[in-house]
């Protein structure tokens, strides 16, 4: 029997005065008499413990956000989109300038019915993860089959899908579909995405007959491709046989390119209609979808830009001073640098107080970026005799 059903028989039936009943359970004569005057009101209710819920919330999501939430949930998913709460979260500040967190974001879609409850996955800490440093320090590499539609919705030829991606910014740089990926194909997009993005330092992927030759039994001498990268110096990677967690990047930019390419009203009939989804894919990946992996959830096309970029060993300038570094401008609008052993602050402005920057540092001559929007806030030649770098 709860307390207040005690006291509140209590006085009404043996006939204690709501002091007595008070000393006897130990409860303030205050609490006793709202009791019983909530007893009058409510009759048999005030038996229930009554709930502790302030009666108005004013932190809480206002509906207007809840809207927006499920809006571009709604939108994401339509667009064959990643629309889980970080990518939701990523949009609300940067598209609308609501600051909403990952959790909050979650519970609401948990609330609306919107997520779908999935086995427990494998967790993240289980898996040993690497990324190169710079730009164009890795390039992966792999392709993946799509099968066309005929006008009249019944299947059509399989298609394969080959793609070039920068390990370190995520950045797609080739993506293109062919009938069938043969060894001067690779060669040939390999080459074309050099022009556009200079050659990197070192490639990697899976063992297939048109990278490598590495498994074919000493026969037939090297690939067009392998041939190219020894001419470059460019190093060559290869993963382990039957372990594509290797280039897992570039397989997982396979399955979301896989996912949105399903996602879309059209489906190509052509080669050329295939061409022009993974052209409009690929510009909606570098350019405007947050990335999970990368900080502060940039796009790939702003890591890419604003890195360092690599280059092969033979060919790399020799410039031991290009180096970057992360930070976040302080509440006075300064970051700061060690430079000979002394350290200086450069100022930014106390309107990017809290702004997560990437420094490009060559030598004295230092370039300071919005880590997530890719703007440049500051370009200057450090003065080493001043400690503070004025933002003039």
């Amino acid at each position: 029997m709860s307390i207040a059903k005690l006291i509140i028989t209590a006085v009404t039936v043996q006939g204690l005065t709501q002091s007595e009943a008070a000393t006897k359970y130990g409860v303030s004569k205050g609490w006793v008499s709202k009791l019983m005057t909530r007893y009058r009101e409510e009759g048999e209710a005030a038996f229930q413990p009554k709930s502790k819920r302030p009666h108005t919330s004013p932190q809480a999501t206002s509906d207007n956000v809840t809207a927006i939430i499920i809006e571009t949930r709604t939108d994401l998913i339509r667009r064959g989109l990643d629309a889980g709460p970080e990518t939701i979260r990523w949009h609300l500040e940067h598209h609308h300038h609501r600051v909403v967190s990952r959790a909050t974001i979650a519970r609401i879609l948990t609330r609306h019915d919107l997520v779908t409850p999935e086995p427990r996955k494998r967790p993240k800490t289980s898996y040993i993860r690497f990324e190169a440093s710079q730009p164009n320090e890795c390039w992966q590499s792999d392709f993946t089959h799509y099968r066309l539609t005929h006008p009249d919705g019944r299947p059509g030829p399989d298609t394969e899908i080959l793609t070039w991606l920068d390990d370190h910014s995520r950045q797609a740089l080739s993506v293109t579909g062919h009938i069938r990926v043969t060894a001067p194909i690779v060669l040939a997009t390999f080459r074309h995405t050099i022009s556009l993005y200079g050659p990197p330092a070192a490639t990697l992927t899976d063992n297939g007959m048109v990278y490598t030759t590495r498994f074919s039994g000493g026969k037939g001498g090297r690939t067009s491709f392998e041939k190219e990268l020894q001419k470059l110096h460019i190093t060559q990677k290869n993963g382990h046989p039957n372990h594509p967690q290797t280039q897992g990047k570039v397989e997982r930019f396979q399955q979301t390119l896989k996912q949105w390419l399903r996602a879309q009203p059209h489906q190509p009939a052509t080669l050329a209609d295939l061409q022009s989804l993974l052209i409009a894919f690929t510009d909606e990946y570098n350019n405007r979808r947050p990335h999970k992996s990368l900080p502060r959830h940039q796009t790939p096309a702003t890591r890419y830009d604003t890195g360092i970029k690599a280059r092969p060993p033979d060919t790399a300038p020799d410039n031991p001073h290009n180096r970057v570094r992360y930070d976040k401008v302080d509440k006075t609008g300064c970051v700061t640098l060690r430079h000979a052993g002394r350290l200086h602050h450069i100022g930014i402005g106390r309107t990017h107080n809290g702004t997560h920057v990437t420094m490009l540092i060559q030598n004295l001559k230092i370039t300071i970026i919005a880590t997530a929007t890719g703007e440049i806030l500051r370009d200057l030649i450090l003065d080493p005799a001043r400690d503070y770098q004025p933002n003039k």
